[in-house]
């Protein structure tokens, strides 16, 4: 997998966990989504992913989003 797919599977994953725990733990989970929201955002528009330079530091290979 490369490291955009990586990044999109991580997201994905996180927003839905964090969905499940706020409906049946405690709704404080939204602020997680409403992180992980903000980031994907802030990525957009500047190009900077913590997740993606960690996954290019531990040797992962870059390939076409879409």
């Amino acid at each position: 997998m490369t490291v955009e797919r990586i990044v999109f599977a991580f997201a994905g994953a996180a927003i839905l966990v964090s969905l499940l725990l706020s409906h049946y733990h405690s709704p404080n989970w939204l602020w997680f989504t409403a992180f992980v929201g903000a980031n994907l955002l802030q990525s957009a528009f500047t190009g900077f992913c913590p997740l993606a330079t960690m996954l290019k530091k531990m040797g992962k290979s870059n390939g076409p989003a879409f």
